[in-house]
């Protein structure tokens, strides 16, 4: 039996309403039961709502620090409690970081986002990476760092240095957590969003999926995501890439299809977001990234590489959006 009657009538009937909206774990649950051409018709109709849906915007993520990271997440191979190649360097100069957004900006991104592998940023840190946002939103790019963790006057300083947004991501649902990440809690990440959010610096979360989850963690975590408030204005959606030496090395792969499910869920339930299309596009053709397009995904990253892991080039990148007359969004919407 078609299961939409177990889906709150405000869900489906009034999509501008989401954004209000407590999205129950079951009723996301619910959601991912639809039959895909159901689910995959009613978030290409919540997103025509709010974007236009043959336009993508492009964001180039450059990893400012590699390696020697403190944490022991299961899935990062930059994590210094795994052995997997990926070597401890210094924070990169700003202005071979600032070179790098200006190459990423002619290329076509209008996001320009930095990371490092750390725990969070030490005092030492602070004065180079507001710097590299300074910098970088001159050039007339939308700014974004991954540092790690932040505390209240961390957030701030980015903010004052400019600072678009700042991408924490949940990884997963709650009750699923532990068994990824060991060195800090959730709510460690909670209380970074909160500062973020409270510094006036705009919200990029999302989460990895195919990590051994089940298909109920993968709500409780869109259900997190939904559930903030304001949810993110950014919802990196993120397939796990299994790196030898990884302790989530030869996980089972995730479904496709699944996957295309769990990016329409996301545009469902958080409408107006930009739902970004991340890790893992490497390991997919482009039949499977056209049906995430259709299901919601209007952001993807964009270049050679996503940290220490391959990304398709941009030379592909351009064909298939021209295939699927696609759009480069010319400025992106903070």
């Amino acid at each position: 039996m078609n299961t939409v009657a177990t889906i709150p009538l405000s869900a489906l009937k009034k999509p501008a309403a989401l954004s209000n909206a407590r999205w129950r774990v079951e009723d996301v649950e619910a959601l991912f039961a639809w039959p895909l051409m159901d689910l995959l018709h009613r978030a290409q109709q919540v997103h025509r709502q709010y974007f236009d849906p043959n336009e993508i915007q492009l964001s180039t993520l450059l990893s400012i620090k590699t390696g020697g990271c403190a944490e022991d997440c299961g899935y990062c191979p930059q994590s210094a409690h795994v052995d997997t190649g990926v070597k401890a360097g210094k924070l990169m100069p700003v202005a071979e970081v600032v070179e790098a957004a200006r190459m990423a900006k002619d290329q076509g991104a209008t996001r320009f986002c930095m990371g490092a592998a750390w725990r969070s940023p030490k005092p030492r840190d602070m004065a180079a990476v507001t710097e590299m946002v300074r910098q970088v939103k001159g050039l007339g790019l939308q700014t974004c760092m991954t540092l790690g963790m932040l505390d209240g006057s961390q957030a701030d300083a980015l903010k004052d240095a400019g600072l678009d947004y700042y991408n924490h991501n949940l990884d997963t649902a709650p009750e699923y957590y532990g068994r990824i990440v060991s060195t800090r809690t959730y709510q460690d990440r909670l209380d970074t969003l909160a500062h973020v959010r409270e510094a006036g610096i705009h919200v990029c979360c999302g989460g990895i999926v195919g990590m051994g989850e089940g298909r109920l963690h993968r709500a409780g975590l869109i259900a997190q995501l939904a559930n903030l408030d304001p949810y993110p204005e950014s919802v990196p959606i993120n397939n796990l890439v299994q790196v030898e030496g990884t302790p989530l090395a030869g996980t089972e792969p995730l479904d496709p299809f699944e996957f295309v499910r769990t990016v329409a869920v996301a545009r469902i339930t958080m409408s107006s977001a930009m739902v970004r299309l991340s890790a893992g596009r490497e390991q997919m053709d482009d039949a499977l990234q056209a049906l995430c397009f259709l299901a919601g995904a209007n952001s993807i990253f964009y270049g050679d590489k996503l940290l220490t892991t391959g990304n398709p080039q941009a030379t592909r990148d351009r064909a298939l959006l021209n295939r699927l007359g696609l759009r480069i969004q010319s400025e992106g919407a903070i």
